[in-house]
């Protein structure tokens, strides 16, 4: 079922759920609840023997009977008892009791499972998770998550009273018990996600010949990943942060307001779009486990798809036609239903009704060799889809909605993915495919006829993968990047020693930013991107979206090239206190060279004109696309003359080439701003077309 159906659907379903004999009970903690009703005599003992992490003393009895915020799925004796007995026939313990542990080291991870997993502390300024407050779309995650670092997703059904948390079952008569310090759902099941990695489920699918995605399991085997979709946590800072070696920001003098947390882990995840082993049935004639690797190389070569890939048996060459196959189907960032494509500002979009509008869309960074990946959702996609390229209404009085699509340009719908049982791994997300997804010629020039802009955060797997990037649930939230010199966070960026890198995500702000959100470096600052890949072999103009509301910002000289160690400069240095009309300064306010001038009812004569004298600056308006500081708002980025893009690269560039542009401070003034909120690719076939000029959006 595409994901706006089901969207709408289970929104629906969540309506029409009775809350009139819901229970208060303000007058007990969530521990002292649970502890005089005999249902929960074993879930209330675990909490008296489970720590509240390895460095503390104190218990989570304790916990939940202080002050807090807490969501806790509560499980009955016989939910715990089942659970035994799974662990049982297993053969994890030896009888189903907790006598039947084989050692204590054992018993105790059974009981931080058991206890971690059901427990999602909100802090002290968010509330805890009542039914209405669930995720809507069917099989959508939490925004938070557990004690064990784990998100939990909810599953709906057609009857609105059913609902399963990573498959345990609320109880109907027994949910939403509103405590002093949280909210109690009882459950039928122990809500106990798998530890296991994907690589472990990928490996156990291949060894065991489970049908679904045997074929699938085999293509990533063979392409030599399986190693690395076994990695979760990066260990070593996961220690240094534990030791107190990677701190947070703290205010530095002469430089501003700096003080960022920096993140508490630095997890990695994978999103995996699997053609299943009934397409492959379908395909080749063939029972799933009969299927080769080889039969799958015959059927891409007989097809015609990479035909610049190698197609002898060294499956792990990057540049062999298999592996060239399935690493397009990976993106190193693990991304739930509602993340695949973030909506915020745009025009129309509510965050109360939380339905897509106008065109939205994110581009990401495949694994294996860099390709794009694009998801679009909008009003009329019917829910997100890979690779989409619709007609769009983007005239200078349109709607930028979908008119049409061509049938060969509709993309591949994304479909619920697999949450259920060993699937809801730790570290990663499968979606199925009943189509074959591909980088074909055809959608790489589709991808050349469209301007490509991306979030500079969509850059950043780690910001995706630790719960960093558009989190809205964190209020306020400004996160610190350490330096390069304490620790190399971020794969994609080099942040040099006196850069002080952070980012805000924007919450309930009026910032003017796209998506509401921005990466704020402050000090002497060098940092340097690794650049998304373009689709094609052409000329392209790489810009610069320039805010420069506020007299704080600064100026930089950027470079650009391939050569990461031998960037040259490029053009005059990028000014970030230039808007359309003005020059802030510390000195003064002064007349900007830009050309910017508001629309008037004359396109053609006027307008029109407005952006050529503009462009021929080096200068653009802002996006007709998104609302001026905040959501919902009527003035868009383009009629703001604070809000500008800057050519700040024309150049030839090499579908197969990596590209970086860095920027260096060229104020002596540390404690000056340098602000990044979106960049884009334009193709020449786009910037310069003399019949179709590029849209205002």
């Amino acid at each position: 079922m595409p994901v706006a159906i089901a969207a709408a659907m289970m929104a629906g379903c969540k309506e029409q759920i009775d809350t009139s004999a819901r229970y208060v009970f303000l007058d007990e903690t969530v521990y002292s609840y649970l502890s005089k009703h005999d249902q929960y005599s074993q879930y209330a003992d675990l909490l008296g023997k489970v720590k509240v992490s390895k460095i503390s003393t104190s218990t989570l009895k304790q916990l939940l009977a202080a002050r807090g915020n807490y969501t806790v799925f509560a499980p009955t004796n016989e939910a715990i008892q089942r659970y035994l007995d799974t662990l049982a026939m297993k053969k994890v313990i030896e009888a189903p009791s907790w006598d039947g542990f084989r050692d204590s080291s054992s018993l105790d991870s059974i009981r931080e499972i058991i206890v971690y997993n059901s427990i999602i502390d909100a802090g002290d300024n968010l509330e805890p998770y009542e039914t209405g407050e669930f995720p809507i779309l069917n099989k959508g995650e939490f925004p938070l998550v557990n004690m064990y670092s784990r998100k939990l997703y909810v599953t709906y059904s057609d009857n609105p009273d059913s609902i399963w948390v990573n498959g345990a079952a609320l109880d109907v008569n027994n949910r939403d018990i509103k405590t002093e310090n949280g909210v109690i759902h009882c459950v039928h099941n122990v809500v106990a996600p798998t530890n296991n990695t994907l690589g472990y489920l990928l490996e156990s699918i291949f060894n065991e010949k489970q049908k679904g995605y045997y074929v699938a399991a085999q293509l990533v085997r063979a392409a030599g990943m399986l190693d690395t979709l076994y990695k979760y946590q990066d260990d070593e800072y996961e220690r240094r942060y534990q030791a107190g070696l990677i701190k947070d920001i703290a205010h530095t003098s002469g430089i501003g307001y700096t003080t960022g947390k920096v993140p508490e882990h630095r997890f990695y995840g994978y999103t995996f779009f699997a053609e299943t082993d009934e397409f492959w049935e379908k395909e080749l004639g063939k029972d799933a486990l009969d299927i080769t690797v080889k039969d799958v190389k015959d059927y891409l070569i007989q097809h015609g798809y990479y035909p610049e890939g190698t197609t002898d048996d060294n499956y792990t060459e990057e540049n062999n036609i298999v592996n060239l196959f399935i690493t397009y189907h990976f993106m190193p960032m693990r991304l739930a239903a509602d993340r695949l494509v973030l909506h915020w500002n745009e025009m129309g979009y509510s965050k109360h009704v939380k339905q897509p509008t106008v065109v939205q869309y994110e581009y990401y960074t495949t694994m294996g060799k860099r390709r794009l990946l694009k998801f679009l959702e909008s009003a009329e996609s019917d829910g997100v889809c890979i690779n989409r390229f619709p007609n769009i209404d983007n005239g200078r009085h349109g709607t930028y909605h979908e008119l049409s699509c061509d049938p060969d340009k509709v993309g591949i719908p994304v479909q619920a993915p697999e949450t259920g049982g060993e699937f809801n791994v730790r570290n990663g997300i499968i979606y199925p495919l009943d189509q074959i997804l591909a980088y074909t010629s055809d959608v790489r020039h589709n991808l050349h006829k469209e301007r490509i802009r991306w979030d500079i955060t969509a850059q950043f797997p780690e910001f995706m993968n630790n719960d960093i990037r558009l989190q809205y649930y964190y209020l306020g939230q400004r996160w610190g990047i350490p330096m390069n010199t304490v620790y190399r966070y971020l794969d994609d960026c080099s942040i040099e020693d006196d850069s002080y890198f952070f980012y805000y995500n924007g919450y309930d702000e009026t910032m003017k930013n796209y998506q509401g959100d921005e990466l704020n470096i402050r000090g002497n600052l060098d940092v340097t991107f690794r650049l998304p890949p373009v689709p094609e072999d052409g000329i392209y103009e790489l810009r610069f979206n320039i805010q420069s509301d506020g007299y704080n910002r600064g100026m930089v000289q950027f470079y650009w090239g391939s050569d990461l160690n031998n960037l040259p400069p490029m053009g005059i240095p990028l000014d970030i206190r230039m808007s359309g009309l003005e020059r802030r300064t510390t000195a003064g306010t002064f007349p900007s060279n830009v050309g910017w001038l508001p629309d008037v009812e004359d396109d053609d004569a006027f307008n029109a004109e407005v952006d050529k004298k503009m462009r021929n600056n080096g200068f653009m308006k802002g996006a007709n696309i998104y609302c001026d500081g905040g959501q919902g708002l009527n003035i868009m980025a383009r009629a703001d003359p604070l809000i500008i893009r800057r050519v700040i690269v024309r150049e030839p560039m090499k579908a197969d080439e990596t590209y970086y542009v860095r920027f260096k401070t060229v104020l002596d003034d540390a404690s000056r701003e340098f602000y990044v909120d979106f960049l884009e690719f334009c193709p020449k076939e786009v910037y310069d077309n003399p019949e179709t000029p590029e849209d205002i959006w």
